[in-house]
């Protein structure tokens, strides 16, 4: 029998703390007049662009960019009025040497970190109580019965976020392979169609993003993709958990609310720059996925930026 020696699991980077998760839906007026603390935050834009100034300068932030704030670094932020951005906010505790590599940083986010916010903001919906659109939000509540490991999950999944984006632009070295392990090693076949999935997956969310103006069809989606229409609906229900014109319904939505706060257009031409046959039936689909009509949510974004929320 061997000796068994252990080796300790020593961890680079330890968040102690989250102090808030927000994920905002800004008019593309809204303006923060700028903060400091004693901790670190991170900005991370979803959609839109915004401005964001600290202690060096002002930065012009789009779609996939993500900001670090150090602790005691002053910064605000502004919409460029005329896009109404999405953003996510997160700060936290976190003291380990290695977060040196984020000061005065601006990264871009790829689809790793995209999905591992995505989980993490997910997980605090589930977790906490408190309104995540509240920009003046002191402390995070948490729900009666939060799922099991919840506030472990969160930690876990900002910690991976962090290690990854070191790891993805430290310019670490190759790792050698003196041996020739797996020189031969050939991929499943299930490993091999699992990655021509992600891409046909990939292809077809760009063509619906790229044509969220028209009315498509199932045939003329699956025409475009030269794809069945039964592969590509088990491919949305296993990503999405929905259909694929329901997600594409859902695209659209999400930039009616875009453009019911950036306040440039009125319903109709929403509806029409949408692919909407009419106004009603846009009215609609926006009440089946959004729980309230077009004029009730730009009741609640007036409503509010009214009360400071906006």
């Amino acid at each position: 029998m061997p000796d068994f020696l252990f080796t300790p699991l020593h961890s680079e980077i330890t968040v102690t703390d989250v102090v808030t998760v927000h994920y905002f839906e800004y008019r593309s007026d809204f303006y923060f007049a700028g903060e400091r603390h004693d901790f670190w935050e991170f900005l991370f834009v979803d959609k839109g662009e915004v401005l964001v100034m600290t202690n060096e300068a002002e930065h012009t932030l789009t779609t996939g960019d993500i900001i670090f704030h150090e602790p005691n670094e002053f910064h605000n932020v502004r919409a460029n009025g005329v896009v109404a951005p999405n953003l996510v906010v997160i700060a936290f505790s976190c003291a380990s040497p290695a977060m040196d590599f984020f000061r005065k940083r601006i990264l871009k986010a790829g689809e790793r970190e995209r999905t591992l916010l995505a989980r993490l903001v997910n997980e605090a919906l589930l977790t906490f109580s408190s309104r995540l659109d509240d920009p003046f939000l002191a402390a995070l509540e948490l729900k009666e019965r939060p799922p099991f490991g919840s506030l472990q999950m969160i930690k876990l999944y900002l910690e991976a976020f962090l290690l990854g984006l070191i790891r993805r632009e430290g310019n670490l070295p190759k790792i050698s392979n003196p041996m020739g392990y797996f020189e031969n090693f050939e991929l499943p076949q299930k490993t091999i169609r699992q990655k021509n999935d992600l891409l046909l997956y990939r292809r077809a969310v760009a063509y619906l993003r790229e044509n969220i103006g028209r009315q498509l069809t199932m045939e003329q989606i699956c025409q475009e993709l030269s794809v069945g229409s039964s592969q590509l609906q088990k491919l949305f229900s296993a990503h999405d958990g929905c259909g694929v014109i329901h997600y594409f319904s859902r695209l659209k939505i999400d930039a009616a609310k875009q453009y019911i706060r950036a306040d440039n257009l009125n319903f109709t031409q929403i509806s029409e720059a949408l692919g909407y046959s009419s106004v009603h039936y846009f009215s609609r689909q926006f009440k089946k996925f959004s729980g309230m009509t077009p004029s009730q949510y730009a009741y609640s974004v007036k409503a509010k930026m009214s009360d400071g929320l906006l």
